[in-house]
């Protein structure tokens, strides 16, 4: 199961970083061009409703093909109406969990992103709860 810390409130004020008007090729290099440099607000982008929008850190591999990794920050919007096929975090009995919703007529799934770990399927008397949809996943490489 994958399991998230404590979340945390974002830092208030923006947040600014330099920006390209280009975007960077993953496959074959293009040519370096002359490109100005603006500085954007990067909690701007990505988040639409900053006092229901919480960080969490990402502990497990159960979403692994969906781009969340293990030690991954994922920004989980409160305000927003999960549907099905939503990125949420859910409180499963207690505990914090990441999964993809799917969710029918009278039946709700937690979808794991692996093979390895098994979607969860409310069981009678278990409490499950979706707490909010993940909006961005921040992924830090290696330097």
């Amino acid at each position: 199961m994958l399991t998230l810390s404590q979340p945390q409130s974002l830092p208030p004020g923006p947040f600014l970083i330099k920006s390209f008007a280009a975007s960077v090729q993953a496959g074959f290099p293009s040519p370096a061009e002359d490109h100005q440099i603006e500085r954007i607000d990067l909690m701007h982008q990505l988040v639409k409703h900053p006092q229901a929008t919480f960080m969490l850190r990402v502990a497990g591999h159960s979403m692994r093909d969906a781009g969340i990794l293990d030690g991954a920050v994922v920004l989980v919007d409160r305000a927003i109406k999960p549907e099905s096929g939503h990125i949420v975090v859910a409180v499963v009995d207690g505990d914090f969990t990441c999964k993809t919703l799917h969710m029918g007529h009278q039946s709700l799934r937690l979808v794991s992103a692996n093979p390895d770990f098994a979607d969860i399927v409310p069981k009678e008397g278990q409490s499950i709860e979706v707490w909010g949809v993940v909006v961005a996943t921040i992924v830090q490489h290696p330097t």
